[in-house]
């Protein structure tokens, strides 16, 4: 699986992959400008995955790596193409490189939830349920409830 860390040069294709109508339904709606003021702010990671003619076709943001608590934040993933295994091979080298790379104790997210696609395979990974975090996300003018979820360093490392 090839990630590579995104660059400000990045951003205008993951803006327009952020934009497509599947992740419209699922995902924040950042500006540029907030994307290009996260990627360089020092406390998040973005990674890229390319076709082989160097299009994106998935991206991800990992937030938190310098905090002291090792809690690191899965803030966004997102594939052009669902249903075809790249998001699940994509996680599974986020978590590696969260642990093996970034020296999380803990990797958290939240996911809408009616994603119910999304956190079946998050706990087919080893991602474990804490609770509801309600109304925590407005989606065409309406608020959504998100479900938090998280992997501890000893979970990661269980055989």
């Amino acid at each position: 699986m090839f990630l590579r860390v995104a660059t400000p040069n990045d951003i205008p294709d993951i803006v327009a992959l952020e934009r497509t109508p599947m992740a419209r339904e699922f995902v924040g709606q950042w500006s540029e400008e907030r994307h290009l003021n996260n990627i360089t702010g020092g406390d998040s990671r973005y990674y890229v995955n390319e076709t082989d003619w160097g299009e994106i076709q998935a991206y991800a943001i990992l937030r938190g790596i310098q905090e002291d608590s090792r809690a690191i934040e899965l803030k966004r993933i997102v594939v052009a193409v669902p249903e075809r295994g790249l998001g699940r091979q994509i996680l599974k080298e986020l978590i590696r490189i969260a642990f093996l790379e970034l020296g999380a104790h803990r990797l958290f997210l939240d996911v809408f939830e009616d994603n119910s696609r999304a956190r079946h395979l998050y706990e087919s990974l080893g991602f474990q349920y804490e609770g509801i975090m309600r109304d925590a996300a407005r989606r065409d003018g309406r608020w959504c409830n998100l479900h938090l979820m998280s992997m501890l360093e000893s979970e990661f490392r269980q055989p």
